[in-house]
């Protein structure tokens, strides 16, 4: 199972949520669970090392929608949080040396729906009715 974080951060008036975009694919930042890690613990993690952001909270409990199949019958959890932080720093894969990602955007929700692939548009669709962008 890959788990993932859906951001979303105040703007001004509105709300955005952080895309990530590896070759020509959008998605939230995620990744694969390891041994003895909860979903939770991974979808944290991950979110951490992609994009160097800690500092998040739940206000909308610990909800998750899953996703998939995809990509060789993976199935991705992806997490609802919220942050003030804005920066990002794109982790580099241990295999490679390199980031994982070649780019990233804090985008409306809207935005995120026209980026994303149809699979991540109802991560978007369930993401955006929750906090209400």
């Amino acid at each position: 199972m890959s788990c993932g974080v859906v951001l979303a951060r105040p703007d001004g008036p509105d709300v955005c949520t952080l895309m990530l975009r590896a070759w020509h694919h959008w998605d939230f930042p995620k990744g694969m669970q390891e041994d003895g890690e909860s979903p939770l613990e991974a979808a944290r993690r991950e979110l951490g090392e992609e994009t160097g952001i800690r500092d998040i909270a739940f206000p909308w409990g610990e909800r998750y929608l899953e996703s998939g199949p995809y990509s060789r019958g993976k199935t991705a959890r992806y997490y609802l949080a919220a942050t003030d932080v804005a920066d990002v720093v794109m982790g580099l894969s241990p295999e490679t040396g390199k980031p994982e990602h070649h780019e990233w955007r804090w985008v409306s929700f809207d935005a995120a729906f026209d980026l994303a692939s149809p699979r991540v548009r109802e991560v978007v669709k369930w993401a955006r009715q929750i906090v209400g962008a």
